[in-house]
């Protein structure tokens, strides 16, 4: 395509005229894609970076001033100036990134912080909770105090203010509930 064709082109983008837009894109394509590949030395980035240029280019044909540079000059601009914003994005992201050694890989994965693993933690800790609510407030107090609080009957009893049968009963009856619903719920010990 002439030279001459692409201030045209570039007024026709900036009217967003999609036709326009692809034979500006495929006229100047190749060219540009080697001067992103000449900055980068990396095809697939090149190709990115002309990707994003091209889209500056849809959004500001607008502000093109044929009086300050030719259509290939402006483009050459856009696609240099991303071409070298994306080397200093890589020294950024290279510099900021950690170099693994043998041994970091090494590190054997934590079973218990697999996804899978933590669902069924959770289901299990849904259907435990179910269960305890099924127990009685007293129940559910004496057997907290046991197992959270360390507590013997002696201390339960005292600690509720309850006599020692009354505070060994709710532990047994509250312990033999919570098997039961457990077990029917597929809650193994």
């Amino acid at each position: 395509m002439p030279a001459e064709d692409l201030p045209q082109l570039l007024s026709r983008v900036a009217l967003r005229d999609r036709v326009a837009f692809e034979r500006l894109y495929r006229a100047t394509c190749a060219h540009l894609l080697g001067v992103a590949f000449r900055i980068l030395n990396n095809r697939d980035r090149a190709e990115e970076v002309l990707q994003e240029a091209f889209m500056n280019v849809w959004n500001s044909a607008g502000g093109y001033n044929p009086g300050v540079a030719t259509p290939m000059t402006w483009l050459i601009n856009i696609v240099r100036n991303k071409a070298i914003d994306a080397v200093r994005s890589g020294k950024t992201e290279r510099a900021s990134t950690v170099a693994l050694d043998d041994e970091g890989m090494d590190v054997a994965a934590d079973d218990s912080q697999q996804p899978q693993h933590l669902l069924d933690d959770s289901l299990v800790k849904v259907k435990i909770d179910r269960c305890m609510s099924e127990l009685n407030a007293s129940q559910r107090q004496a057997l907290a105090l046991a197992y959270y609080r360390g507590m013997v009957h002696t201390d339960i009893a005292e600690a509720l203010n309850a006599p020692l049968g009354t505070a060994k009963a709710w532990v047994r009856r509250g312990l033999d509930k919570l098997k039961s619903c457990l077990e029917a719920a597929g809650v193994a010990a």
